[in-house]
């Protein structure tokens, strides 16, 4: 791909109709197109907001959407579909990437921009060489320890977004909690002047969360998905009848493997930055991933007090 000056991308922009009551969504691809949006924004004063996602959008993203706008005066969605949180054998090369459907959702929706680069905008430098960031602690447990590297690679890209697109807020769902926790903690640790914005998980009927990973279920698995956030339910009802942690989380693995899954981790853990440890004085949250046929499950509640 050729260069402008100073190794700046070339703009690369397109314009996509939106309905009747939405304005048109400019589609860019360059850091430079997106400079020029995001310092247009700006002489105009409007407060931005970014949305970041991994594209193969449904309800749960444009609920994301709805509160970025309700929140701001210029919404951009990234879709990049991130190569370094992905590890060797993972479902990168075959992650449903459907950018025409995405964006014809969000001019509906009303946004303005979506910023759809490729790996080479994103690391100019190669992925071998790219520089990386790790959040301690939250990095390496839960979901950081069934995947090494792949908050390295969240907060990379995260901190590259935040770094070009430059918002007042970003907007993130609480289904992947660790990682909310783990991006508030990188705006404190590396100054972003950005607000963290938490949107609470949508569900389907049954409970079972909204995750683009959920195409990969087969009928029988679908019907049977809805049992990881039983197993929650009940793990909640547990703790507030006194049973002790350890019978509860031994208790959610069972279930979860009675009924056909494989799961990575049932852990009860501190409802806090860090997502310690219980304690007997601190909010508690539950959090499960679990393996159904091809498709990896998250999921997570807060137990009431």
């Amino acid at each position: 791909m050729a260069r402008g000056p100073a190794g700046v991308f070339p703009r690369r922009s397109a314009l996509i109709a939106g309905d009747a009551m939405s304005p048109v969504l400019s589609l860019l691809n360059g850091r430079a197109d997106l400079s020029h949006w995001r310092l247009a924004r700006r002489r105009e004063g409007a407060r931005i907001a970014l949305v970041p996602t991994l594209g193969n959008l449904h309800a749960g993203h444009l609920a994301l959407v709805a509160e970025a706008k309700r929140r701001s005066d210029a919404v951009l969605v990234s879709i990049f579909v991130n190569p370094t949180q992905f590890a060797p054998g993972e479902d990168y090369a075959s992650y449903p990437r459907t950018l025409q459907h995405d964006t014809s959702l969000l001019a509906q929706a009303g946004v303005e921009a979506v910023f759809a680069p490729s790996p080479e905008v994103i690391y100019p430098n190669g992925l071998r060489n790219a520089v990386m960031v790790d959040v301690p602690p939250l990095a390496h447990i839960l979901c950081g320890a069934s995947r090494p590297g792949h908050f390295r690679g969240v907060a990379g890209v995260i901190t590259r977004l935040f770094n070009l697109v430059a918002p007042d807020l970003a907007v993130f769902g609480e289904k992947d909690y660790q990682q909310l926790q783990l991006i508030r903690r990188l705006v404190e640790e590396l100054f972003f002047p950005v607000e963290i914005v938490a949107v609470p998980t949508v569900r389907e009927a049954s409970g079972l969360a909204l995750s683009s990973r959920n195409q990969y279920l087969t009928p029988d698995e679908r019907e049977r998905a809805p049992l990881l956030y039983r197993s929650l339910e009940g793990g909640a009802d547990k703790l507030l009848a006194g049973t002790p942690v350890e019978q509860v989380e031994s208790a959610g693995w069972a279930q979860l493997r009675a009924g056909g899954l494989r799961p990575e981790y049932f852990s009860v853990r501190r409802d806090d930055d860090e997502l310690g440890p219980p304690s007997t004085s601190a909010p508690l949250r539950i959090f499960a991933a679990a393996w159904l046929g091809h498709a990896r499950l998250i999921d997570n509640i807060p137990v009431p007090r």
